[in-house]
């Protein structure tokens, strides 16, 4: 088994070949392929990298396949004795990104 611990978007992620992440939306085409660069951990079948911070001679690529809208969130204000009450919906723009395969130069 191999796998990746990347950062994107301030958050970091557990990533696997032909496997999708769902992150912040991307100004990107769908289709389009990105290169991740901010690796943080490696293991392959035998060998584990380790960066510090990140690590220079991995490269990681991944095609984004979707944008969409995340989950309706529900923020709801109230202050007692004040007659104060708000409520403000929101949903996150989010991109689905798969992750082709993880290369090591």
């Amino acid at each position: 088994m191999e796998y990746a611990i990347i950062e994107a978007s301030g958050r970091q992620f557990w990533v696997e070949p032909n496997k999708f992440i769902e992150l912040n939306r991307l100004p990107l085409r769908i289709g389009s392929i990105i290169l991740i660069k901010r690796i943080l951990f490696v293991k392959k079948k035998t060998n584990t990298f380790i960066g510090q911070p990140y690590l220079t001679n991995i490269i990681l690529k991944g095609i984004i396949s979707k944008h969409f809208l995340g989950p309706k969130i529900i923020v709801f204000k109230m202050k007692t004795k004040k007659n104060t009450v708000k409520k403000i919906g929101h949903r996150q723009k989010l991109t689905r990104l798969l992750i082709n395969f993880i290369e090591i130069n």
